[in-house]
C-alpha cells in the first residue's frame, strides 16, 4: 500500500433564498452598484432573514446537500470541522450541534476560527487526520451568518460580506491524489485592522459597547486590501516554485472571494489564464469561512481526476496561506 494523502471525494453547499443587491444597498447607505463593482467585483450577495437561525442552519444544509450529492451515511463519519467566525453562541460548539443534526452519531466535533483562513486551515487539519491512519472520513464544513455582525449603515463594511456554508468530505487516498502541499502563515500585526472590539474577554458586553455599535466588524479596508494582496499572491506564487509547477500545470485557482481585486492580482502573479480562475464573489459576496467550499460545489463539475488545484485565503488577525491539492474524481 501507497502513502496515504487525503482527498475531497464529495462537496456541497448553500445560500439563503434572500438576494441584498447593490441596488437595495443604494436605499441603505452612500454609495452606488458601480462603486461597490469597480472596487470589490460585488453584485449581490445572500442574507439569511429568518428569526432565530444561525451560522449552524447554514452548515446543516450545505452538509445535508454533500450528503445527498456523495451518497454519504452520515453515521460513517468520523469527525466534523466546523470552519467559522460566527458561531451560533460562545462556549457551546457549532460543529457539535450541526454533527447531531446531520445524523453523524459516530462522529466528535469541534470549531476553528482563523477569520478568512478557517476553512483553508480546515483543509490542513482535516487532511492531517486522514493520514494520521486513525479516521476514514472526515467532513469539514465553512459556515458563516456574516449579516450577525455587520452595521448596515457602514458602507466600508456592509457591501462587501454575505451568508453561506459550503462542505466537504476527505478521505484516504492511494493513488497520490488530494492534499499535496501546503504554507499556512498568521501574523498578529492584523489584530486591529480587522476586528470586533466587543464581546470578547477583554471588552465584555455592556449598555455602553451595544450603544457604541463596538459589536460590529470594524475593517481598515486600504490597510488591509494592501496586506491581501501581497500575501495571497506571494504565498500562491510560493507554492508553485516550491512543487515546480508552472501556469501550464495549474488548472484551477481557488482563491478566497473578498475582492475581485485581490483575485485577479493572484491569478497575474501566478500567470494565470483568466478561464482558470474561478469567481462567484459577484453572486454572493464575501461569506467568509464559506468563499472556498462554495466555489468547489458551484464548479464541481469542471474538475477532472488529476486536475492540480491551488487554493488561497486571507484573513483578519492577519492568517494566510495556499495549499496545492489533486482532485481525486469525475462528477458524474
Amino acid at each position: 500500500m501507497g502513502t496515504i494523502t487525503a482527498a475531497i471525494t464529495a462537496v456541497g453547499g448553500y445560500v439563503p433564498d434572500f438576494v441584498l443587491s447593490n441596488q437595495v444597498l443604494e436605499t441603505l447607505v452612500d454609495t452606488n452598484d458601480e462603486w461597490i463593482t469597480s472596487r470589490t467585483g460585488i453584485k449581490e450577495r445572500r442574507i439569511l432573514k429568518e428569526n432565530g437561525k444561525g451560522t449552524s442552519y447554514l452548515a446543516i444544509k450545505a452538509a445535508q446537500d454533500l450528503i445527498k450529492r456523495g451518497d454519504i451515511n452520515p453515521a460513517d463519519i468520523d469527525l466534523v470541522i466546523m470552519a467559522t467566525t460566527t458561531p451560533d453562541m460562545l462556549v457551546a460548539s457549532t460543529g457539535v450541534y450541526v454533527a447531531t443534526q446531520i445524523g453523524a452519531i459516530n462522529a466528535f466535533a469541534f470549531d476553528l476560527q482563523a477569520a478568512c483562513s478557517s476553512f483553508l486551515y480546515g483543509m490542513s487539519m482535516a487532511s492531517a487526520y486522514i493520514q494520521s491512519g486513525k479516521y476514514k472520513k472526515v467532513l469539514l464544513i465553512g459556515a458563516d451568518k456574516m449579516s450577525s455582525i455587520i452595521d448596515y449603515t457602514d458602507r466600508a463594511t456592509c457591501i462587501i460580506f454575505g451568508d453561506g456554508a459550503g462542505a466537504v468530505l476527505f478521505e484516504p487516498n492511494n493513488e497520490g491524489l488530494g492534499l499535496q502541499d501546503e504554507i499556512l502563515r498568521s501574523d498578529g500585526i492584523g489584530r486591529e485592522y480587522l476586528k470586533i472590539d466587543a464581546g470578547g474577554s477583554i471588552l465584555p458586553a455592556s449598555k455602553e459597547t451595544v450603544e457604541n455599535r463596538q459589536h460590529f466588524v470594524f475593517q481598515d479596508g486600504k490597510t488591509v486590501f494592501k496586506y491581501a494582496v501581497s500575501g495571497m499572491a506571494d504565498i500562491s506564487d510560493k507554492i508553485m516554485q516550491r512543487n515546480n509547477l508552472t501556469n501550464n500545470d495549474i488548472n484551477w485557482l481557488i482563491a478566497h472571494q473578498a475582492n475581485k481585486r485581490i483575485i485577479d492580482a493572484t491569478a497575474s502573479r501566478m500567470n494565470l489564464d483568466e478561464e482558470k480562475v474561478l469567481v462567484n464573489i459577484h453572486k454572493y459576496g464575501n461569506t467568509t469561512s464559506a468563499t472556498l467550499p462554495l466555489l468547489l460545489s458551484d464548479f464541481e463539475e469542471k474538475f477532472k481526476k488529476g486536475d492540480n488545484l491551488i487554493f488561497a485565503a486571507f484573513g483578519g488577525g492577519f492568517t494566510w496561506g495556499s495549499i496545492y491539492l489533486k482532485w481525486a474524481y469525475n462528477k458524474q
